[in-house]
């Protein structure tokens, strides 16, 4: 009897589903949530291409200052951004930035501010097949330096106020009660989102880097959320945040 390898069985091929084959996207990649910031990311880059569409997984491949860079939209929640990192590595990718919307947890994060994440705590499932739960979710240090450099040094040009420290990654968004929020923010969590902490452990599993930066959409500490209409400071959070990553690929990748 032969077990099926489903690593080794894809490896090198056309990725079942993202839809990607070898040498269609760059060593880097952006992983937005949302196929539609696939599309807005594209905007940025120099002869951008629409590699595939399928699922809630969307890629374009352009050039950042003659570097190759890629964006996949992961969908929302771990098991699906574990599926698009595992078979973006099967193609040949090697670096990825979540670019995320997330919940602020302390009182002095403002809708529009960005976060780059230091580590994330697991309150999610999927990272539990890969490793133990005091495996610690954790970006790469090189990249994630670069990000918090990067993201400073374009403060005062773009306007926005950029933080750094660790957050939460939940499965259930509507089973954050105020309670489990509360209990979040005591513990000195930033943020909370529903990603980060899979690429973190796929990324280390398959030796590859990981990091993620995120820009609020609301507090959940002071309330201050917009749910029914459009956010405008987050939409701006999300441009600053595409142009801090894409600066960050090319310096990082000038160093390495």
């Amino acid at each position: 009897m032969s077990i099926l390898d489903k690593g080794e069985k894809t490896l090198g091929k056309k990725q079942y589903h993202i839809h990607v084959s070898p040498g269609e996207v760059g060593k880097y990649v952006l992983l937005p949530g949302d196929p539609a910031r696939s599309d807005r990311v594209s905007k940025y880059l120099d002869d951008a291409r629409l590699v595939a569409n399928n699922r809630e997984h969307r890629t374009f491949t352009g050039f950042y200052k003659g570097v190759m860079v890629s964006v996949t939209s992961t969908g929302m929640g771990c098991p699906s951004t574990a599926i698009a990192v595992e078979e973006l590595i099967n193609v040949g990718a090697e670096c990825f930035i979540r670019i995320g919307s997330t919940g602020a947890l302390q009182p002095h994060l403002k809708i529009g501010d960005l976060i780059v994440s230091t580590g994330s705590m697991k309150n999610e499932g999927t990272s539990r097949f890969y490793v133990p739960d005091c495996f610690p979710a954790i970006p790469d240090f090189d990249l994630t330096r670069v990000l918090i450099d990067t993201a400073r040094e374009l403060e005062p040009q773009l306007g926005f106020k950029s933080y750094y420290g660790i957050n939460a990654t939940d499965d259930a968004f509507y089973g954050e009660s105020p309670e489990w929020i509360e209990k979040l923010a005591a513990l000195g969590c930033l943020n909370v989102e529903m990603e980060s902490s899979a690429i973190y452990t796929v990324c280390a599993k398959r030796k590859k880097r990981g990091a993620m930066i995120s820009a609020v959409s609301g507090n959940l500490m002071t309330a201050d959320v917009v749910y029914e209409k459009a956010n405008e400071g987050l939409i701006k959070g999300w441009d600053n945040e595409i142009k801090v990553v894409l600066e960050t690929i090319y310096r990082f990748d000038q160093q390495h």
